[in-house]
């Protein structure tokens, strides 16, 4: 018997999944995966947080689910992390429109696992692109393209660029951006420093040739398959496989509306996704101004705003002697007499 079950298989950890369009999102921007991530958070808390953060895009994560992957903590003990997180600015709880021309919403929650502040989350929500926000701060996207005729970054573009002619440095720091922001569109398609500055080179010239930022993220994130392995390398060959000729930059020179970020299941046409953010806490809803630190007035404990104004006896008082002043002799002489029989 002791045989047999040593040979039983052995599956790998398949983290419990939330139901398709809601559970986990990781937030754009993020500094790459290190040690001590979290070590200025306490003990219980930097746990769930490390476990959120190996946990993969679309996963599920709210408190029932948590407790009972992490069996140290209780869910109570789980909602106080949730909320400690919230606070210390790794995530929002989100409700949005999945898109597709559709009003269906639904509940997602944006993990970070570098910590920002209320105006970062308020800015992403609002509109869902960063400009300017890079993937690494310690790697600013403009050095990356400046060294076009070296070996690092040349060997890329030249088979490409080649009918195109030179890509001025300025289209290659706007596909930088492009290429830096293709995780915002679709979680599947999130690319590192690195890779974005190799590819930046086939990427421009998309837009040396008239096609818009939208385009270019489209064309890198449309028909993917439903599990990306090597984001990098489909990036590196869809801009060659799917360039546009030159024909075309006539035709893309029509103006066209302002690039929004395009997900996989998103029409280029369709609008942008609707976000409201919620209390970590309770679900209750509010503008991001309303809810610092991810926690409405009540989960943060805080006690109810006094009333502005006057006391309500002095505001009854008030009416009563405005009453008294509108009333006319006649009105006066109008009144019943009581009758006591």
């Amino acid at each position: 018997m002791a045989m047999a079950n040593s040979s039983a298989d052995v599956r790998p950890y398949a983290p419990p999944m939330a139901a398709p369009g809601y559970g986990k999102r990781s937030a754009p921007g993020q500094l790459p995966r290190k040690r001590g991530d979290f070590e200025h958070l306490p003990p219980r808390e930097a746990s769930v947080a490390a476990h959120i953060d190996r946990l993969p895009d679309g996963a599920a994560i709210d408190t029932k689910t948590l407790a009972r992957e992490l069996p140290a903590y209780g869910q109570q003990a789980v909602r106080s992390a949730l909320n400690a997180l919230s606070r210390a600015g790794h995530l929002r709880r989100v409700r949005e429109t999945v898109g597709e021309g559709r009003t269906q919403w639904v509940y997602r929650t944006y993990f970070s696992r570098t910590a920002r502040d209320d105006a970062w989350w308020g800015a992403f929500l609002r509109e869902g692109v960063l400009p300017g926000e890079a993937p690494e701060p310690s790697n600013s996207p403009e050095p990356a393209p400046k060294p076009a005729p070296g070996p690092a970054q040349a060997p890329a573009p030249a088979p490409e660029a080649g009918d195109a002619g030179p890509v001025r440095p300025s289209r290659q720091a706007e596909a930088y951006e492009v290429l830096a922001s293709l995780g915002q569109a679709d979680p599947r398609m999130t690319l590192s420093a690195a890779e974005c500055a190799a590819l930046a080179g086939p990427a421009a010239v998309w837009l040396e040739r008239g096609a818009s930022r939208g385009q270019l993220v489209l064309a890198l994130t449309s028909g993917l398959p439903e599990a990306v392995y090597c984001p990098g390398a489909l990036a590196r060959r869809r801009p060659a496989d799917r360039l546009p000729p030159e024909a075309a930059a006539e035709a893309a020179a029509v103006p066209m509306p302002a690039p929004v970020p395009v997900s996989a299941s998103v029409p280029a046409q369709g609008p942008a996704p609707r976000r409201v953010m919620e209390c970590t806490g309770c679900g209750r809803p509010g503008r991001p101004e309303a809810l610092p630190g991810g926690l409405c007035r009540d989960c943060r404990g805080l006690p109810e705003p006094a009333p502005a104004g006057p006391p309500a006896a002095d505001v009854r008082a008030r009416v009563e002697r405005l009453r008294a002043g509108l009333r006319t002799p006649a009105a006066r002489d109008r009144e019943p007499v009581p009758v006591f029989g």
